[in-house]
């Protein structure tokens, strides 16, 4: 369900309570974008110049599986590969946006919609990824559906190397520069749900994937 229009209306009320116009003014954007272009950043670490090696080391440092394909076509056998290690059925969800890709010639039998009750597995891509933390950055759209990642027990992702970006302010960055402004959802994504809730006790998929497994695309 598109829930784009309820949030305007959620805003616009909030707006009208404050004596303000529905939907914010041009003069209103662009003080936004002058202060973000102006607002410092804080201290950030230093980076190495392979983006993607030090994205690996992260993402393995918070329990997200790792492994590396030279091109797009590559991925559909390399997540066949990750789920028979694991013993977990060849079947999944996917984003729309990966139709195109050779599944059933890898013995995949991937669905192109969002998850349900039972839907074991979901295949996702990612606006970019952070290599500072090891993050995965996914924004919800129509054909990109936050759930796939969020409601199966394993999340394969998609990374292409060139999306990788240092930290979270380049990614925001990018978001601002290639989308304008943000979608309904971001999520950043660092290795399978978890908590310590509990006695202090890490506790794996608690309130989301047991398992995420990122396939990174060299050629990409």
């Amino acid at each position: 369900m598109d829930t784009s229009a309820a949030r305007r209306n959620i805003l616009a009320r909030i707006r009208a309570a404050q004596r303000r116009d529905g939907e914010p003014a041009a003069s209103e954007r662009a003080a936004v974008t002058d202060y973000l272009e102006r607002h410092p950043e804080g201290p950030r670490p230093p980076m190495p110049a392979d983006l993607t090696v030090r994205f690996v080391e992260q993402a393995k440092n918070m329990a997200t599986t790792v492994d590396t394909v030279a091109a797009m076509h590559d991925v559909p056998a390399a997540a066949a590969r990750y789920l028979a290690s694991l013993g977990l059925p060849l079947q999944a969800i996917a984003w729309q946006t990966l139709t195109d890709l050779p599944w059933a010639d890898a013995g995949l039998d991937v669905a192109f919609r969002k998850p349900v009750d039972g839907d074991a597995v979901g295949i996702t891509g990612c606006f970019c990824a952070t290599a500072e933390t090891g993050t995965l950055v996914l924004l919800s759209g129509p054909q990109t559906y936050a759930s796939a990642g969020l409601l199966p027990e394993t999340h394969i992702a998609i990374v292409p190397a060139s999306r990788i970006v240092a930290g979270h302010e380049d990614a925001f960055a990018l978001i601002r520069k290639e989308r304008g402004e943000l979608p309904r959802a971001v999520n950043f994504v660092s290795g399978p749900s978890r908590t310590g809730d509990i006695e202090q006790t890490i506790v794996l998929g608690a309130h989301g994937p047991y398992r995420v497994h990122a396939l990174v695309v060299l050629g990409a």
